[in-house]
């Protein structure tokens, strides 16, 4: 695994990537920050898998697993960019390109801690199983396991705080499983040592209720700010937690059975743990959330999905439908996730559901109108809803294809302020001015296609 090539800062790959650091290293390469100057120089990360590119098996594999990643589409995953094949010093290799996620890891900020003498609390370990709870129902309804779920593949987002589910362990599953058929070692399964349940570190077998089990250890090490060595009684083959945490009957009993020794004992998936957390507000708002992105809603509005800022795309703006008893509410997506995700972080807005749907949550008013906005009387929520219902109904007017037209806002949009492409929008009220600026530019458009403009 000696062939990994050392990409220096500064240097570009492929006329595309940019290379700004090396940000870390493992078995099978290198892991870089990259700068995409083909996208406004937004960053990426780069995962090396040098030595593997030679088996013609292990090609086909990363293929097949980069177009399963390809697909994925949660605003709490990092999106998949590209599998690259290029030539390092007449070396063959082959990078996976992903979004370059701000933020720390929660191995970091249980470091950091610890200098202080604090670990994490129940009260936020049980909002982090929350949070990441539907993430995993979600890839395993893709048939993804993750592999390799512990605090330093999980990253807290600068942003809005979130959680971020990285570095998929399949991909590196088939890259041991190359190394095999190159050099001959017989180790291959991946996992974390502590992490990783006993039947994947020594079968390789996977399952949701492995990937449940080491999110069980995560939440201990948070816990007690301990590894999972200490924690574990290698001679009973038990889990001895409960002297180094003390924590919730129930949380207690969940845990408890996420970590049982055999698979067939534990939750078989992350609904079924959630529901027994027995938070309803929580599980409910988990329940939306997970409904929302198997209805493949784009997670991170603004965010141009292709290889290029000029191309088509996946439209940002399309009006998903959530029906209630028979009630149906017309909202763009980054709307609806920007009102579910804040409910997650600690001192935001929650919402409340009702017969009707549900309600979003009461924002400050806009902080600048202009006169095609709503007086400033109005709370952000009703001033932005009657807004977007006069921008659909205007499009309907003219009798236009609503994909079409959100796409052609967003290119207009990314053209006129290049700056803003991929950046998060949120309910926040600093993000009102970004919110505005999208509305002026679809309503400029009809403006012009209401006097006979083409599009």
């Amino acid at each position: 695994m000696s062939n990994s090539s050392l990409l220096a800062p500064g240097s570009t790959l492929e006329k595309r990537y940019r290379i700004l650091r090396e940000l870390g290293r493992g078995g099978f390469g290198r892991t870089y920050l990259a700068e995409d100057i083909n996208r406004y120089n937004e960053s990426c990360v780069l995962k090396e898998f040098s030595p593997v590119v030679h088996s013609p098996k292990a090609a086909e594999l990363f293929d097949r697993e980069a177009s399963m990643l390809y697909n994925l589409q949660h605003p709490q995953i990092p999106r998949f960019r590209e599998l690259l094949r290029t030539d390092l010093g007449g070396n063959p290799s082959l990078f996976l390109v992903q979004d370059y996620i701000k933020g720390q890891t929660y191995e970091e900020i249980l470091i950091s801690r610890q200098q202080h003498g604090k670990n994490f609390t129940e009260a936020e370990v049980t909002q982090l199983l929350f949070q990441l709870l539907p993430v995993l129902e979600y890839i395993h309804s893709k048939n993804l396991i993750h592999r390799d779920i512990s605090p330093d593949n999980i990253i807290q987002h600068d942003a809005d705080k979130l959680p971020f589910l990285i570095d998929f362990g399949s991909v590196k599953q088939i890259a041991a499983n190359a190394v095999v058929q190159f050099n001959g070692q017989s180790d291959t399964a991946i996992g974390k040592q502590g992490y990783s349940p006993a039947e994947q570190i020594r079968l390789g077998k996977v399952s949701a209720a492995s990937d449940l089990y080491a999110l069980a250890v995560t939440a201990l090490v948070l816990l007690s700010g301990k590894k999972p060595q200490k924690l574990y009684d290698i001679n009973n083959k038990t889990w001895d937690w409960r002297s180094h945490v003390s924590v919730s009957p129930n949380l207690a009993s969940v845990l408890d059975r996420m970590l049982a020794e055999q698979p067939g004992d534990r939750y078989q998936s992350a609904k079924a743990v959630r529901e027994a957390l027995k938070d309803p507000k929580l599980s409910q708002i988990g329940s939306i959330i997970s409904q929302m992105v198997t209805m493949n809603f784009v997670g991170r509005p603004f965010k141009n999905t292709t290889q290029t800022a000029t191309s088509n795309h996946t439209p940002v703006h399309q009006n998903p439908q959530l029906v209630n008893n028979n009630s149906t509410f017309n909202l763009i997506p980054w709307k609806i996730l920007g009102s579910l995700s804040v409910v997650l972080v600690p001192g935001m807005l929650a919402f409340s559901v009702v017969k009707s749907g549900f309600t979003l949550p009461k924002l400050p008013d806009l902080p600048k109108f202009t006169s095609r906005q709503q007086p400033p009387d109005k709370s952000l929520e009703e001033a932005e809803i009657i807004r977007q219902e006069k921008i659909g109904k205007r499009r309907k007017n003219l009798n236009i294809n609503q994909d079409i037209f959100y796409q052609k806002v967003d290119e207009l949009y990314y053209n006129k302020y290049p700056e803003l492409q991929g950046r998060s929008l949120t309910e926040k009220p600093e993000d009102a001015e970004i919110r505005r600026k999208w509305y002026e530019v679809a309503e400029d458009l009809l403006d012009k296609l209401e006097k006979g403009g083409e599009l």
